[in-house]
């Protein structure tokens, strides 16, 4: 018997407590670090008992300890069960318990930057069900389709598709991102100005190494995307957070910035999208400073109502723009495949310092895509997803309004993208009620997270595109109760 063979050679090395306490504490290391996988079912305590040599009221004991900690489940007629999602609190202590040896060694090893990387990190292992902001339902891909495009590129491949690629990623899909990106977009592009990344992540770590110097002032949208705020501080930079309003972001008068990063189209997490009046005050302002925009394109392609807003970059011509984009939500984030429209002058210096820092490749998967794109299947694809995300987004927010109230949901109905923002009120605490939910199996996020200066904003971020309306309706049901054992006042039925 693998378990009890565990226990017993970790056994050897406790010897202060009693055997009950020694044998609870092997089990919980063990279930906590995956030893003994979660939601896998334990031995029966009888048999338990007699591979470890001790008594079966010991192997009971510990039995019920874990199950009144939250470790394991008992299900009638068939035993005992690792529980799926383990007790936060024990995750956090036994966490602090491993790490106290190592944490000398540590800061020993890790330079200034590594350590502020670590200590800002906030990417979630959590990238799937209800409700996972950001997260497009991959099982509604056509696969199939996508690997018989694969399959037939595939059987003679160039020798040029399986070498390093230094230039800005495949041709073949340059030239159709920049034809389909002039049409859906209004982007003003040849293929020769794209550059193929593996996502906006690397796509801003790029821009920054090599326009912006350390110290360098950079604008950031306040409430903002953690990710690039990340970045921009392992380079170096200065950020000055700047509010976003109804209108999207506020410029001030101050300082000029190398850089301003903004997501226009459909703000994050807000959702807000950028005023016209205030896109010409940044194109204005970056024209008189010589400054760049930087243009993430957040789920532009998932309006559901309404006129959709154009690009940023195709709103004048030669705008000091930098404009990019993913299909990590359009098709898959596993594909790892974004881009990046840059101005004709930065066109060759960042292509060569892209192929010095990262050495692209993926071409081969990259010129499928180029097919499935030129055939029409990534506009239907759209198509369907955002018929789809739309009756999911109207299911969640009749939920919202009917068993929370209206003031929960956002104050202006933007009808777009892949998340919506629950308000909550400002003394609250929204962290805490993420992690109770988290524990009952409910993936959101804290708005509060968002800022990067201390705020009386709270509030959850809820995905709703990966859910099914079964799905969203029993997670709800959970986020619901989670919010009154935190004490927010709900909407009572009748």
């Amino acid at each position: 018997m693998l378990y009890a063979d565990h226990l017993l050679e970790r056994l050897q090395f406790l010897q202060e407590g009693s055997l009950q306490q020694r044998l609870l504490n092997c089990m919980q290391s063990a279930i906590i670090d995956g030893i003994f996988p979660h939601g896998g079912r334990l031995p029966p305590t009888r048999d338990m008992a007699r591979e470890l040599g001790v008594s079966r009221n010991t192997v009971l004991h510990v039995y019920e300890s874990l199950m009144a900690q939250g470790y394991v489940t008992a299900r009638t007629g068939s035993g005992t069960w690792i529980a799926e999602t383990l007790p936060e609190t024990c995750l956090h202590s036994h966490a602090i318990e491993e790490a106290q040896p190592a944490a000398a060694q540590l800061s020993a090893t890790l330079s200034k930057r590594g350590a502020s990387l670590l200590g800002h990190a906030t990417a979630s292992p959590y990238q799937w069900g209800a409700f996972v902001p950001g997260a497009p339902d991959v099982t509604e891909f056509p696969h199939k389709l996508f690997s018989q495009i694969q399959a037939r590129l595939n059987r003679e491949p160039d020798v040029h598709r399986l070498v390093y690629s230094s230039g800005g990623g495949c041709p073949d899909l340059r030239h159709a991102l920049a034809a389909y990106l002039r049409v859906a977009r209004s982007v003003r592009a040849d293929a020769d100005q794209i550059l193929i990344t593996e996502g906006v992540h690397q796509a801003v770590d790029l821009v920054t190494r090599v326009l912006c110097d350390q110290g360098d002032r950079v604008w950031m949208e306040e409430p903002g995307y953690w990710g690039t705020r990340n970045l921009l501080r392992m380079n170096g930079l200065t950020i000055r957070a700047m509010a976003v309003d109804e209108q999207g972001m506020v410029p001030e008068v101050g300082p000029p910035p190398k850089m301003i990063f903004v997501t226009p189209s459909h703000q994050y997490p807000l959702g807000v999208h950028l005023s016209l009046a205030r896109r010409k005050a940044l194109l204005s302002l970056a024209r008189k400073h010589k400054s760049w925009i930087v243009e993430d394109d957040y789920d532009s392609e998932f309006r559901f109502s309404g006129q959709p807003y154009p690009s940023l970059q195709g709103l004048e011509a030669d705008a000091p723009v930098i404009y990019m984009g993913t299909f990590s939500k359009t098709l898959y984030p596993a594909l790892r495949i974004g881009y990046m429209v840059v101005p004709k002058q930065l066109a060759e210096p960042l292509r060569i310092a892209a192929a010095e820092l990262y050495r692209g490749g993926h071409l081969l998967i990259q010129r499928a895509l180029a097919e499935f794109i030129r055939q029409g299947h990534y506009m239907e694809h759209i198509r369907r997803m955002r018929l789809l995300y739309r009756q999911r987004r109207q299911f969640l927010c009749r939920l919202i309004e009917r068993y929370l109230g209206p003031g929960f949901l956002p104050p202006v109905n933007h009808e777009a993208g892949l998340h919506l923002v629950v308000h909550l009120p400002a003394n609250c605490d929204d962290v805490a009620i993420a992690a109770l939910a988290l524990r009952r199996g409910v993936k959101v996020r804290p708005l509060s997270q968002y800022y990067m200066h201390q705020q009386e904003a709270r509030g959850l971020l809820l995905g709703y595109a990966c859910v099914n309306e079964k799905q969203c309706q029993d997670a709800f049901g959970t986020l619901k109760a989670c919010l009154t054992e935190s004490g927010i006042v709900v909407q009572q039925q009748g």
